[in-house]
């Protein structure tokens, strides 16, 4: 396994994986870790789905279908996608480099438009978990399960496995529900789409950086 501070350094968001699934004991190991992740009160509010097999071929199925309709889209928690300033930025700049390692030209909306579509088949990956909120928590308890997904994603990455956290699995929670069989009070906040990583894919040629630590963090004495 990875030290913490490699798992972290290694860690990034991929887009592309081999067909292989994650062994049983492995994902076991992984998810039993992540339940260390701190939480407000030690509530530990999330709850996580994960799918494999038929169940990850269906929702890969119903999502990307769902997906053909943009105006469709009806995620549980408002999102616009819309940011401003550095943020903006930031945002333009990570989906450059993107469809730059892929070859889509700026001006190529149809591949931009295919690239933007290979989210809700989950990058092609054999797994993929899906946190929930209980109602009636909010922002507070939103941050706890950020905090189980960096967790998460840091215990995957310890163990050789490759992840990607998105939002976009997010847009169609009755989809999602209805497959998982869950009642409406489970709010879907996000998926993350895991496996392992296609060493060969464009996509994951891709690095983004991160902005320098003068630019986040203060420090008072």
């Amino acid at each position: 396994m990875l030290s913490i501070n490699d798992a972290i350094r290694s860690r990034r968001s991929v887009r592309a994986f081999l067909p292989g699934p994650v062994p049983e004991q492995t994902l076991e190991a992984i998810f039993t870790l992540a339940q260390c992740a701190p939480s407000n009160c030690n509530t530990q509010p999330w709850t996580v789905h994960v799918v494999s097999g038929d169940a990850c071929e269906n929702l890969r199925q119903r999502l990307g279908q769902a997906a053909l309709d943009p105006t469709a889209h009806a995620p549980d928690h408002p999102y616009d996608g819309k940011y401003s300033g550095v943020y903006r930025e930031r945002q333009q700049d990570a989906a450059a480099q993107l469809h730059g390692a892929m070859g889509i030209a700026r001006e190529d909306r149809a591949g931009r438009m295919r690239s933007v579509l290979r989210n809700f088949s989950f990058f092609g990956a054999p797994h993929a978990a899906f946190v929930f909120l209980p109602e009636p928590f909010g922002l507070r308890e939103a941050a706890d399960c950020g905090m189980y997904v960096q967790t998460l994603m840091l215990a995957m990455a310890a163990h050789g496995v490759a992840s990607c956290p998105q939002t976009s699995l997010s847009f169609h929670p009755a989809i999602v529900r209805a497959a998982l069989n869950l009642p409406p009070g489970q709010r879907l906040l996000l998926g993350i789409s895991f496996g392992y990583e296609d060493p060969d894919a464009d996509a994951n040629a891709c690095r983004v950086g991160r902005a320098a630590l003068e630019h986040s963090v203060a420090f008072h004495r």
